[in-house]
């Protein structure tokens, strides 16, 4: 038995799934004002901001998330690379922060 958490970050909300094997137990979109966002210059400084949110829902709902045994972030705009499943590593996250290929808020997928 698995558990999964899946983080979609978008340009104004994160979504969220905990999967227990291939089974859909929780989702939750989380809306983000265009207020909110405009303190941050750019899109990887929201990070903390959301993952506080997704925190303080994963809470909420009782969820550990020691309980995980992964976590799946939507990819990013990262050099071209074959499609799948990465670890995250800390070429990666460079290439995320400083957005090599662009400022998306799919960029928070991978950090």
């Amino acid at each position: 038995m698995y558990r999964l958490l899946v983080i979609n970050p978008g340009s104004t909300s994160t979504k969220i799934g905990v999967f227990q094997d291939e089974d859909l137990i929780f989702e939750k979109t989380i809306r983000h004002s265009v207020d909110e966002l405009s303190k941050f210059n750019r899109i990887n400084e929201q990070k903390d901001f959301r993952k506080e949110l997704i925190l303080k829902n994963l809470e909420e709902n009782n969820i550990d998330i020691n309980s995980f045994h992964a976590i799946v972030g939507r990819g990013g705009l990262l050099k071209p690379i074959e499609g799948g499943t990465y670890l995250v590593n800390e070429r990666m996250l460079k290439d995320l922060e400083v957005g090599v290929l662009g400022d998306h808020a799919s960029n928070l997928g991978g950090c």
